[in-house]
């Protein structure tokens, strides 16, 4: 017997098929192959040329970003090493520590991958 997916709502593993669609009995959720599909695709967190981000990565700064709360700049070009991909607030997805700033966030659309 195939393994079914879990709902995604509630997480319960007593999921049934209808059809083409899942069903949860436990919160009524359903969903398609689709959806899941969809779901998956806008986890990804991309660069601002479309490729995909993992941990570990490497990446280049390609725009001068304002370190808020003091004076710093973090200039074009400068790279990012070891980044950690985070569920931030405000579009932040991207935790990393950068030489003579120290830690902070990052949103993906800033960056490029190396």
């Amino acid at each position: 017997m195939s393994e079914l997916p879990h709902c995604p709502k509630c997480e319960s593993h007593y999921t049934y098929q209808d059809g083409e669609m899942y069903v949860c009995p436990e919160c009524g959720h359903e969903w398609s192959e689709a959806d899941m599909a969809a779901a998956a695709e806008e986890a990804l967190i991309k660069d601002a040329h479309g490729n995909a981000l993992q941990d570990g990565d490497t990446v280049t700064v390609i725009k001068d970003l304002k370190v808020k709360g003091s004076s710093l700049v973090v200039k074009v070009g400068t790279k990012v090493k070891n980044i950690r991909l985070v569920d931030g607030d405000g579009g932040h997805d991207i935790d990393c520590r950068i030489d003579g700033i120290g830690a902070m966030q990052l949103k993906s659309e800033f960056v490029k991958k190396a």
